[in-house]
């Protein structure tokens, strides 16, 4: 098949990563098309289906006032200090010090600069009340080192991203599948269409940000583990992992943990094989620290109250993939219903029960009656004596295997509230090796000429677990620093 057509640069993928490509490129006045696998009433990648969080690094409240929409609130807001050594401790703390430290530092220290970058072409701020706060003495108090997010979540982040790319002259293809890189001789891609036509285009340079391989139930066994076939896709079903195996295939190497992926407690009657496009992220259930986590048997296995939410949920997923049925409940009662946040806990459908005694719930429910009056017993007696506030890692923990180690409340006023979840994957860790400018690189360590990646294709940043909101961020960096190198290749 001969070249269709020509552009200086082909971007493979449209979620927040594929178009910050996409941006950096055209504003160097490279002539830009993205393709995107999916329909265009589809499209998005996981980006879509996120609540817009992004994580990055400030050195006080004032250097990014600017930047957030006005709110009455910021008066009374206390948002601590994040500079660019917490970000990178938190990196090193969070995968146990597996993050690459190459790729860490150029995560962390262009941060605040992409999403300044990001203001600039339209994407609109704001801090994330209720996510990421609660109301304490007065005041609204932020932690866990994420607080600002995209006004619209990933909806409005993509529409945003769209508008800035049609702007700026790119060309968006969507139901294009790439089915074929070109890194040698005359260097770009084939797409196929859904009418099964397949088309070349030839590129100075080709950037990949098509997403992991968390859509594909075969693939997550062969890398993840047995059982994870059966964990439910809360993003886009097209992540599927071909354009990583193309890449693979076309020399570039391996990098990074490609045994564990981002998975969280995800509505148990959720669908398996992708995300919800009106719900999105409602569908997620992230009050959990409050409360208390069982499984069928009405036995706890997790420390709710580890650390922070957005150093935790992350990895739970995993955590409830391996209990019985691959089932989990989230328990509160009248004192911690109101926390909830109402996004998540007051969306319909969502898989719960109301009951008013944990036994009944329990039946409601289905989990084991008297085991779960058993761990609710245990659980009541054990917990110190020590002011509950939920804004702060307050201390207040309940002595029982396993503990809990904040935010502990007796489970004792009816009505009781149950949550079924299952394991929602959001995206895999494994990926290409690039370099600090985001070309893709071979298995002697040499970059592949014209190559670049950007988003969940880049392997290296992130094992076993995750700072919440640092995976849009890296994508958006990547992506910038992919374009960018792309315009001049």
């Amino acid at each position: 098949m001969g070249e269709d057509e020509r552009f200086d640069v082909v971007v493979v993928g449209g979620g927040n990563a594929g178009f910050c490509a996409a941006h950096a490129a055209a504003e160097r006045g490279a002539a830009v098309v993205l393709l995107e696998k999916a329909p265009a009433a589809e499209a998005g990648g996981n980006s879509f289906y996120t609540a817009g969080a992004f994580r990055f690094a400030f050195d006080r409240f004032a250097d990014i006032a600017d930047l957030l929409e006005p709110d009455e609130r910021h008066a009374d807001s206390v948002v601590p200090d994040y500079p660019e050594s917490a970000f990178e401790h938190d990196m090193r703390r969070i995968t146990d010090g597996r993050c690459d430290p190459v790729l860490t530092n150029v995560l962390v220290s262009r941060s605040a600069d992409t999403v300044r970058w990001l203001a600039g072409k339209g994407v609109r701020w704001r801090l994330m009340y209720e996510r990421q706060a609660y109301l304490s003495g007065g005041k609204w108090v932020f932690s866990g080192g994420l607080f600002v997010g995209a006004v619209g979540g990933g909806k409005g982040l993509v529409a945003r991203h769209t508008e800035a790319a049609r702007r700026a002259g790119v060309v968006i293809r969507y139901g294009a599948e790439v089915t074929a890189l070109h890194t040698s001789g005359e260097r770009g891609v084939t797409y196929r269409t859904a009418d099964g036509a397949e088309h070349r285009i030839g590129a100075g340079a080709v950037v990949l940000a098509a997403g992991g391989f968390e859509a594909d139930p075969r693939r997550r066994a062969e890398h993840l583990g047995p059982g994870w076939e059966r964990a439910l896709v809360r993003g886009t079903p097209t992540n599927t992992g071909d354009v990583l195996d193309l890449a693979l295939a076309a020399g570039a190497a391996s990098h990074g943990d490609w045994g564990s992926c981002h998975s969280v407690a995800w509505d148990a009657d959720a669908s398996p094989t992708g995300g919800n496009r009106e719900l999105t992220n409602q569908l997620t259930r992230q009050s959990y620290p409050i409360g208390i986590v069982v499984n069928v048997d009405g036995q706890r296995f997790v420390d709710e109250g580890a650390d922070f939410r957005n150093y935790t949920y992350a990895r739970y997923g995993r955590e409830i993939l391996r209990q019985p049925r691959g089932l989990a409940f989230q328990l509160f009662d009248a004192k911690t219903r109101p926390l909830l946040r109402a996004e998540e806990y007051d969306s319909q459908p969502i898989a719960g029960a109301r009951a008013d005694s944990p036994e009944e719930l329990a039946r409601l429910l289905g989990i084991d009656p008297a085991g779960l009056r058993r761990t609710v017993e245990e659980f009541n007696e054990s917990i110190v004596d020590a002011p509950f506030d939920p804004a702060v890692q307050d201390g207040r923990a309940a002595r029982v295997r396993p503990p809990k180690s904040n935010w502990a409340l007796q489970l004792d006023t009816p009505p009781y509230y149950g949550y079924a979840v299952g394991c929602g994957i959001t995206f895999t860790f494994g990926g290409v090796r690039v370099d600090e400018s985001a070309r893709v690189l071979d298995t002697a360590g040499n970059p592949i000429r014209g190559l670049y990646a950007a988003g969940e294709m880049v392997g290296g940043l992130f094992s076993g677990n995750y700072p919440g909101g640092s995976g849009l961020t890296s994508g958006a960096v990547f992506g910038r620093l992919a374009g960018a190198g792309a315009a001049q290749a």
